[in-house]
């Protein structure tokens, strides 16, 4: 049944994706990050819903005859040189068949990033794009959280089978990451019951995080906490409740949680930590030996053989630096980390130009959450494969759009400033 409906969901919005590519960009976002098909059991587990999705919206793109001009900024540029630079790494990759089987993957992904810098375009576009996001994810935030409650975290909340978060800890991480445009979305919604479910939905999500028993996580939790709170208002009630948030779940958390998370100081009798450790030299050693780096899924037997300081099994860098530097290079390292710091730069910018603009207030608060998700991304990133996880890339887009509409906003004003002064 569940096949079925989905089926007929995913079919019946092509005719509206075909007449919007903005509800092809919504859809894809929804399948992407939430994994509906996942959820079923029949021929829908595995059926392409997404590619369907990608193509369609690419078709109506194409020929739609409002399309919007895009400014070739800087960090667009970094974004464009990243993707035109991971296909060089694939041609030179130790295996090259495994290297572009996730290349094509990739692409898939940065395609629908570029899409939405093309199509997204307004105020209302992005809070439906966010909208969607933040449901497709919270579910399993909500869900978590409930979950952790009810069995008194005595078990590990995981995400949806195959994807980027399946896994506890990437669970984790893009959980933390859209705590902040929860916050956003709370800000723009005028309806109190609304505001009041966005933060008992906050709330669950931030339990969801602890009950994931990841260990990277908290670590990640800490610097998104104090980084939240430097971007909030009301600074000191903010803080306090922070603070007795923090202390609640921390009391309420089981002594099985409490052991593992205190291994983190313990990280040499640790044998995964130290598996990583091993995987991070061998990455290093790869990107000396190589300019062009391993290739995307490098972590082989081949690739340890070769580089690695001591033999193990091969296992993923588990960290999106070192994932990057070990599959693309320091080349591709320096161009990944300067496109979320062009990402940081142009979201401070626009909170700049937007700070005594009534009318774009908006833009400030969402681009204050996002350096918020990224201090999330950045942290607990730094124990995670998630180096094309789709979400920091979406921020990037999201972002890039902000800046367009911040200059629309800007040239229009000067324009009519100056056709008022004409008139004078």
């Amino acid at each position: 049944m569940r096949d079925i409906a989905l089926t007929v969901i995913v079919f019946g919005l092509l005719p509206y994706i075909l007449m919007r590519p903005q509800v092809g960009i919504y859809t894809w976002s929804w399948l992407g990050y939430m994994n509906p098909h996942k959820l079923t059991w029949g021929f829908a587990y595995n059926f392409p819903f997404a590619q369907i999705v990608a193509i369609v919206t690419l078709i109506s793109f194409i020929f739609t005859k409002n399309k919007k001009s895009i400014q070739i900024t800087g960090l667009l540029g970094l974004f464009l040189l990243f993707v035109i630079w991971i296909c060089i790494t694939t041609i030179f990759a130790l295996s090259f068949e495994n290297s572009f089987e996730q290349l094509v993957k990739v692409l898939k992904i940065q395609l629908v990033t570029l899409l939405t810098i093309l199509i997204i375009r307004s105020k209302k576009d992005l809070d439906v794009l966010l909208w969607v996001i933040v449901l497709s994810l919270g579910y399993y935030g909500i869900k978590g959280g409930v979950f952790t409650i009810v069995t008194m975290g005595a078990y590990r909340v995981w995400g949806p089978s195959g994807g980027f978060i399946q896994e506890n800890n990437s669970l984790a991480v893009a959980l933390l990451m859209i705590l902040p445009l929860m916050y956003y979305l709370k800000e723009q919604v005028e309806q109190q019951w609304l505001k009041a479910g966005l933060i008992v939905a906050m709330l669950l999500v931030a339990v969801s995080v602890f009950g994931s028993q990841s260990r990277g996580a908290l670590i990640a939790v800490g610097a998104t906490g104090i980084f939240l709170w430097f971007k909030l208002p009301h600074k000191l009630v903010s803080g306090i409740a922070i603070i007795i948030f923090a202390i609640c779940v921390f009391i309420f958390m089981p002594e099985s949680w409490h052991g593992r998370m205190d291994t983190i100081s313990s990280y040499q009798a640790d044998t995964s930590a130290m598996g990583r450790i091993n995987a991070w030299k061998m990455a290093v050693n790869l990107a000396n030996d190589r300019i062009f780096g391993g290739g995307f899924n490098t972590w082989t037997h081949q690739a340890y053989q070769l580089y690695a300081t001591e033999w193990d099994i091969p296992r993923a860098a588990h960290s999106i630096y070192f994932n990057v530097l070990g599959e693309h290079g320091w080349i591709g390292l320096v161009l990944f980390i300067s496109i979320f710091f062009a990402t940081w730069r142009t979201s401070s910018r626009i909170i700049k130009k937007t700070k005594n603009n009534a009318e774009l207030q908006w833009l400030s608060i969402l681009c204050r959450m996002i350096q918020v998700s990224l201090i999330a991304y950045a942290s607990g990133g730094a124990f995670l494969s998630l180096s094309y996880f789709d979400l920091p890339w979406h921020l990037v887009a999201i972002v890039i759009i902000c800046r367009s509409i911040v200059d629309s906003h800007i040239k229009k004003t000067n324009l009519s400033e100056n056709n008022m002064g004409l008139v004078r």
